[in-house]
């Protein structure tokens, strides 16, 4: 199971948190992926205790086991 994280931009709008190579961040644990949101972004997390409002967010990436639709045949 992979988790990425992601920060609202304040209009409602989700991004991915991306590296520096420009990859979605993924991890393997939910553990890893709240430690590194509370290191990227220290204010928005800590803010989030006292306030109602949610900026930031980890999400469990769902892995197609099914394959559907199925990809063209190559060739």
């Amino acid at each position: 199971m992979l988790f990425k994280i992601e920060v609202e931009d304040g209009h409602g709008l989700w991004s991915d948190v991306r590296g520096a190579d420009g990859a979605i961040l993924t991890f393997e644990k939910e553990d890893d992926a709240r430690a590194k949101l509370a290191e990227l972004f220290p204010v928005i997390v800590q803010m989030e205790k006292y306030t109602g409002g949610k900026r930031t967010r980890v999400i469990r990436i769902l892995e197609d086991e099914d394959d559907w639709p199925k990809p063209p045949p190559a060739g």
